[in-house]
């Protein structure tokens, strides 16, 4: 009976490890898209955001990052099966973050602190973006795509009766 309890117990230790996210990127974050931070000022809260690079910009002693929200997965990687996004927001970190690596349309997610907001445009509309001082800067892999082909088994071996 405890040998029957102890290999269910490992079996769920190694199931939960592997539905979990990325060490830097676990933690407790406020519940807040950058939408919701944008329409209230939530500066100081700290919050776990990912998405899409729209523009890298490199400065003298950090990098910012341009991005477009999603939310995110139960692994903290951004979501993309629907376009409901969450609005914008420009995440900085010390150091410099080589815009050729942080190519646009990149998926990343960040932790951080808000804090504070920086007016820009987009085209001619000016758009209110919250500002995150970015703890960890998490660059997920590409995805790769991939084709399954299905063909149908051999007729004689499968049966037809």
């Amino acid at each position: 009976m405890k040998l029957r309890l102890a290999l269910l117990a490992a079996g769920v230790a190694l199931i939960s490890a592997c539905a979990s996210q990325p060490k830097p990127l676990q933690g407790a974050f406020t519940a807040l898209t950058p939408s919701d931070a944008a329409a209230q000022d939530s500066t100081g809260a700290v919050v776990r955001w990912g998405g899409r690079i729209v523009n890298v910009e490199p400065q003298a002693n950090r990098t910012c990052f341009e991005m477009i929200s999603t939310r995110l997965g139960d692994s903290g990687r951004p979501y993309w099966a629907t376009d409901d996004t969450g609005g914008r927001f420009i995440a900085c970190r010390a150091g410099f973050y080589d815009p050729a690596l942080f190519e646009r349309n990149r998926e990343v997610t960040f932790t951080g602190r808000i804090s504070g907001y920086e007016s820009r445009r987009i085209g001619e509309y000016d758009y209110r973006f919250p500002k995150l001082d970015a703890d960890v800067v998490y660059l997920w892999p590409v995805r790769e795509r991939v084709d399954v082909i299905e063909r149908p088994a051999p007729w004689p071996w499968w049966g037809w009766w």
